[in-house]
C-alpha cells in the first residue's frame, strides 16, 4: 500500500493473501476495507480517521465491542495484547433483552420507517422455506444489479421477502422489472422496510442475502440463519470473509452479481450440503451468543458488569 494505480484494483493484485495480521491468516487485500485500500496517499478522509481513532483508542480506560467471547475470543485476545482491557458485552439486542428498563422501548435506531405486515405473509409460509434479502440503510446497487439480483431470488423458486429502499438503486428510484413482479407475485413480497430482529427469528425464514454490515451479521448468526454475503463498502468485506471462512455460516457472491450465481446460491444454501454445514454451524453460534447475554453467568453479562464497576471507580 499504497497501491501504484488504478489498474490494481481490476488486474487480480486484490486476491494477493495478508498475512501479518493475528488471528486473521489467509485474508486477501480484497477482504480489508476499502479504504484502507488506497491508490493516493494521504487523500482519504476515512484512512485518516480510522489511524486517528486508533491512536485515541490507546489512551480509553476500557474498549467495548459489540460481539461476544465465544464467536471472537481470538481477536479479542490480540487486542487487548495492544490496547486497554476489552470487553466483549454483546449481541446487544439479546443482551437488552435481559435488562429490566421499560425506557429503553422508546429508544429506536432504523433510518427507514418499519412495515409490520410482512410479518403476517411470513406466517403463511413453511419454516425455513423463504430467504430474507436486505442490503441495509446505506449500501446501494446498479440498475443491472437489480435486475440481476432479482431475476435470480425468481429462477430460485423459492418464496422471499426482500426489502427495497426508495434509494436503493445508484442515482434512480429502485425500479423492479414488471416482468419479475408477475412472476413471482404469488412467493414474493417486497416492502421499504422491517423490523429486522423479528423476521430472523420468524420459524419461515431459511436464509440472509445480506450486505454483511456488522448489525446484520451479529444479528443473522444470534438468530441462527445462515447467511449469502454481497458486500459493499466499509467492514462488509472483512464482515464477509469471516462468516465464509472462519466461522462457516455464509457463502459469498461476486460483487459482479449475475442472475445464475444468485439461484445457483439461494438453492445451495436452502437445501444443499454445504447450506446445511453452514446452517449446523449458525445454530452452534446462536447457541453460544444466548449463552453470553443470559444471566447471571454469560460472558457479555459479566464483561457489562466488570464495565460498570469500572465507571463507578472512575466515579469516585
Amino acid at each position: 500500500m499504497p497501491l501504484k494505480d488504478p489498474s490494481y484494483l481490476t488486474n487480480g493484485y486484490l486476491d494477493t493473501v495478508i498475512d501479518c495480521i493475528p488471528t486473521m491468516s489467509g485474508i486477501r487485500l480484497k477482504d480489508v476495507p476499502p479504504f484502507i485500500r488506497k491508490i493516493y496517499p494521504g487523500d482519504d478522509y476515512m484512512a485518516e480517521f480510522f489511524c486517528l481513532q486508533l491512536e485515541r483508542a490507546k489512551k480509553a480506560s476500557a474498549i467495548m465491542f459489540n460481539t461476544f467471547d465465544e464467536l471472537e475470543h481470538d481477536v479479542l485476545e490480540s487486542l487487548a495484547s495492544m490496547y486497554p482491557p476489552c470487553y466483549a458485552i454483546g449481541p446487544l439486542h439479546l443482551l437488552e433483552k435481559n435488562l429490566v428498563d421499560k425506557s429503553l422501548a422508546s429508544i429506536k435506531s432504523n433510518l427507514w420507517i418499519e412495515e409490520p405486515e410482512c410479518l403476517k405473509w411470513l406466517d403463511s409460509k413453511p419454516p425455513s422455506s423463504v430467504i430474507y434479502v436486505n442490503f441495509g440503510s446505506i449500501a446501494v446497487m446498479t440498475p443491472q444489479q437489480l435486475v440481476e439480483f432479482c431475476w435470480g431470488l425468481a429462477k430460485s423458486n423459492y418464496p422471499f421477502l426482500w426489502i427495497i429502499r426508495p434509494d436503493l438503486v445508484i442515482g434512480d428510484s429502485a425500479m423492479i422489472p414488471p416482468e419479475f413482479v408477475t412472476e413471482t407475485s404469488d412467493r414474493g413480497m417486497l416492502v421499504g422496510w422491517c423490523p429486522q430482529e423479528e423476521v430472523l427469528n420468524h420459524t419461515s425464514i431459511g436464509g440472509f442475502l445480506t450486505h454483511s454490515g456488522w448489525n446484520s451479521t451479529i444479528e443473522s448468526v444470534s438468530s441462527g440463519v445462515p447467511m449469502i454475503c454481497w458486500p459493499f463498502f466499509a467492514d462488509q468485506q472483512t464482515n464477509c470473509w469471516w462468516s465464509c471462512n472462519k466461522w462457516g455460516v455464509a457463502m459469498e457472491i461476486d460483487n459482479n452479481v449475475k442472475r445464475d450465481e444468485v439461484a445457483k446460491l439461494v438453492v445451495e444454501l436452502m437445501e444443499g450440503g454445504k447450506g446445511k454445514e453452514i446452517r449446523k454451524n449458525v445454530i452452534e453460534l446462536k447457541n453460544k451468543a444466548l449463552e453470553a447475554c443470559a444471566s447471571p453467568f454469560g460472558s457479555s453479562i459479566d464483561n457489562l458488569e466488570k464495565v460498570v464497576e469500572l465507571m463507578h471507580t472512575f466515579s469516585k
